[in-house]
């Protein structure tokens, strides 16, 4: 009888009683070490003892694959764990016996020893490199677990029970895999060849808590003065465009920018992994796939792009752009698709111009790059810059206008720039206005934004007086 089968025979009936023995013999095999019974195991032993009651319970992976922690499946495998543990005649203190449960549990219905850390409200992420080295990114920081796997064999088994309620796999012939986990957190799969040292696991957390302006306000990551100037350039259907390294924190602007927008628009939104949690009544979400293994049924970022355009949106947001695509994003935005919201990977605004460039000549169309040069400097109004600091803190730390051509080149104005020096009480000065009132400021203006010169730093004669310079 499968695992499966025996959770709803057992949540039809009553719990066997201790006395009975499982299906299976339970005796632990005679070639275990005396020091079993003792209570004092040796961690080879405990390890032993745990793969032990897993053959003994949990039976074929595939009558794992769908299963989750719900009461009712607990409740199973405990009445089977007490059972087969009761048994084997091994004398443990109570709370190793619960802790092997657990692990026991986590093997079957979870992620096996990672599973700990994916419920550790405080990692964000997860990367395990090989069997003895798992990291953790903490507030921003990268720190070694105490967390290991059993083999490379033990983590091939976790890859196992991620990607198989997916229909997907891994081999040889295709060691890479993308997932999501149940709860939305991203996942990243590689294995050897690719992966020389071993499978490698790596998962970037979903956020359970949707982070909202007033949160990035308390971190630090931006002042009361640029959320107000970013709700107004949002509502006003400015192009913005989020620039920033890996893990600097992109989504999460991305997210609480989309939710500056007014709940009366049609929103649509293009990710490779949904990430996004927009609460407006009117949003349709859109994600990508990765063809099958015989190379077929894949849809790209561009290919919705391209679909997206027929569906009438108010606004497109896009979770990020990496290649093609953005050929696609500046035509959307230079054709009346005004206040779409993308992220790409750059270290300043300067480089996510150069970004967009080199990522719309990889679109395959035969374009001068003066023309591309001349659409990202219609498509695109502004750049906010994201970066993680050397303290793990995640700040904007730059606010760049798109103000046009010169000659052959784009021309940008810092609007805000973070300044990392220390003020009178020791901490960075952090953002400050550059003194400069953005050219698109009219715009601002003709929704309702009459913006005070003081967030800019300058008063409204020091204004008058710089442009006319």
């Amino acid at each position: 009888m499968s695992l499966r089968d025996r959770i709803a025979q057992s949540a039809q009936s009553s719990p066997q009683p201790a006395a009975t023995p499982p299906p299976e013999s339970a005796s632990l095999p005679a070639s275990e070490p005396a020091r079993l019974k003792t209570g004092a195991l040796a961690s080879d032993d405990y390890v032993r003892l745990k793969k032990w009651l897993l053959g003994k319970i949990a039976g074929r992976p595939e009558d794992q694959a769908d299963l989750r922690r719900t009461p009712a499946v607990t409740q199973m495998l405990r009445e089977r764990f007490d059972l087969v543990f009761g048994q084997a005649g091994v004398n443990l203190p109570g709370e190793v016996v619960n802790a092997l449960f657990e692990e026991v549990v986590d093997e079957i219905v979870g992620y096996g020893p990672i599973e700990k850390l994916l419920g550790d409200s405080t990692v964000t992420e997860v990367m395990v490199n090989s069997a003895k080295q798992v990291y953790v990114e903490r507030k921003g920081k990268l720190v070694l677990s105490d967390v290991t796997f059993e083999d490379d064999d033990h983590i091939e088994r976790v890859i196992e029970r991620i990607l198989r309620p997916l229909g997907r796999r891994v081999d040889r012939k295709l060691p890479m895999a993308d997932a999501r986990l149940p709860d939305g957190s991203r996942v990243n799969i590689i294995i050897p060849p690719s992966a020389i040292d071993g499978p490698t696991i790596t998962i970037r957390k979903f956020s359970t808590k949707k982070l909202i302006v007033e949160d990035l306000i308390s971190f630090g990551s931006m002042t009361p003065e640029i959320a107000e100037f970013l709700r107004a350039c949002v509502v006003s259907r400015l192009n913005i465009v989020v620039s920033g390294g890996t893990g600097s924190g992109k989504t999460t602007l991305l997210n609480v920018l989309s939710s500056m927008i007014p709940e009366d628009e049609r929103v649509i939104t293009l990710e490779d992994s949904a990430e996004l949690q927009l609460h407006q009544p009117h949003v349709v979400r859109l994600e990508a796939r990765p063809p099958d293994p015989d190379g077929t049924g894949g849809v790209t970022i561009r290919d919705l792009m391209k679909n997206s355009l027929r569906m009438r949106p108010d606004r497109i947001v896009v979770g990020e752009i990496r290649s093609g695509e953005a050929i696609d994003m500046l035509q959307a935005m230079n054709t009346g698709h005004d206040g779409s919201l993308t992220t790409l990977h750059a270290n300043n605004p300067r480089e996510a111009i150069a970004r967009i460039e080199t990522m719309s000549l990889m679109g395959g169309l035969e374009i001068p790059l003066k023309v591309i040069r001349e659409s990202v400097a219609k498509a695109v109004d502004m750049i906010v810059q994201q970066a993680r600091l050397d303290d793990g803190s995640r700040k904007i730390t730059y606010i760049t206008e798109v103000s046009g051509m010169e000659g052959e080149s784009v021309v940008t104005q810092d609007i805000f720039k973070y300044d990392p020096t220390l003020g009178a009480d020791g901490q960075p000065r952090g953002m400050k206005p550059t003194g400069l009132r953005p050219f698109f400021t009219p715009r601002l203006e003709s929704h309702g934004f009459k913006l005070p010169p003081e967030i800019f730093g300058a008063s409204a004669a020091d204004i008058t007086s710089s442009r006319r310079r």
